[in-house]
């Protein structure tokens, strides 16, 4: 009762060391929240000045007639670009060249990964490390040096391709470059160049199964592509999911490397590279603005869709729990 009694009076020794604990403890978490804010405030600082305020002030630019070469000429317009976008036939075109890169594309590298990360997560493969350390470096290579290093081995005069390939073993040879064909199996084989992550995210998950369902599912005689459709590609749906929603930002969002810095001529040009002709050779800000705008509502709606659908294919074992 005498040690009860201590605890609970006012101003013992007791409560003024606990008092005294708590204190330090909330003035070291505010030094610690301070310390890191500190250490983080380059980050935060280029994020608000070099992304969320253009972002912000190209949404209010869409709203006016911007021009680059007479901003002095300014004026509010209201929904004037959005109403010209609907009507402009250019606008539909690069969206369903878009969209067709992105449904040429998405599904292609996904499997690449998936295959990729099943190899070399295999425990009995030599030098595993080394392996997918080399299979992941292209993915770090950046996506101009690679178009540029592509467009130098199938050129038609001077590649590597027609000149150390196909004419020694007497083939005609790649000639026809710049052809919506080629333009567009070049984009799909040099697409492969950035499965470096995707292929880590689907190996991580591979490798986060637990073997006891594996061996089950074998004792009970599964074969390999039973096991792998059937049980390890609904296991690991969340990786996918991730990888879907990742692979569909990054296309949508910059597949013009094919012709970027090229005029826009109703060949092979996805969206943005649109609003980089609408931006830089016509000069007109507000309406580049607005072409972007209704492009990342277009991109807000799929994701938000694929939110919606996953409850539906998607496997989450915390909710069995």
């Amino acid at each position: 009762m005498s040690a009860l009694r201590a605890l609970t009076t006012p101003h013992t020794p007791v409560l003024r060391d606990m008092r005294y604990s708590m204190t330090k403890n909330k003035y070291r978490l505010r030094y610690d929240q301070r310390f890191g804010l500190l250490l983080i405030s380059p980050w935060i600082i280029g994020l608000l000045l070099f992304k969320l305020l253009p972002i912000l002030a190209s949404l209010g630019i869409s709203f006016t007639n911007f021009q680059l070469l007479t901003p002095e000429q300014t004026r509010f317009t209201g929904f004037e670009n959005y109403i010209r976008l609907l009507h402009d036939e250019a606008v539909g075109y690069v969206l369903f060249e878009t969209v067709a890169v992105g449904i040429s594309t998405i599904p292609l590298q996904l499997v690449a990964s998936i295959l990729l990360a099943s190899m070399l997560g295999n425990p009995r493969l030599k030098f595993g490390n080394t392996m997918r350390t080399l299979f992941f470096l292209p993915s770090i290579v950046p996506g101009v040096a690679v178009f540029f290093m592509w467009i130098g081995f199938v050129d038609p005069s001077t590649g590597w391709l027609n000149k150390i390939i196909l004419h020694p073993l007497g083939l005609t040879g790649f000639n026809d470059l710049y052809s919506g064909a080629a333009v567009a199996f070049l984009f799909g084989i040099s697409s492969l160049w950035s499965i470096g992550p995707g292929m880590l995210i689907m190996l991580g998950a591979l490798q986060g199964l637990p073997p006891e369902i594996q061996e089950a599912a074998r004792v009970d005689g599964a074969g390999p592509l039973v096991r792998f459709f059937y049980i390890t590609l609904p296991l690991i749906s969340p990786a996918i999911f991730f990888a879907i929603v990742i692979n569909l930002i990054a296309v949508f969002g910059g597949v013009i490397l094919l012709d970027r810095g090229n005029v826009f001529s109703g060949s092979f040009s996805p969206y943005d590279g649109y609003v980089s002709y609408i931006l830089f050779d016509k000069m007109d800000l507000g309406y580049a603005a607005s072409l972007a705008w209704f492009f990342f509502i277009i991109v807000m709606v799929v994701v938000v869709a694929l939110f919606s659908s996953a409850r539906r294919w998607v496997y989450y074992p915390d909710k069995d729990a």
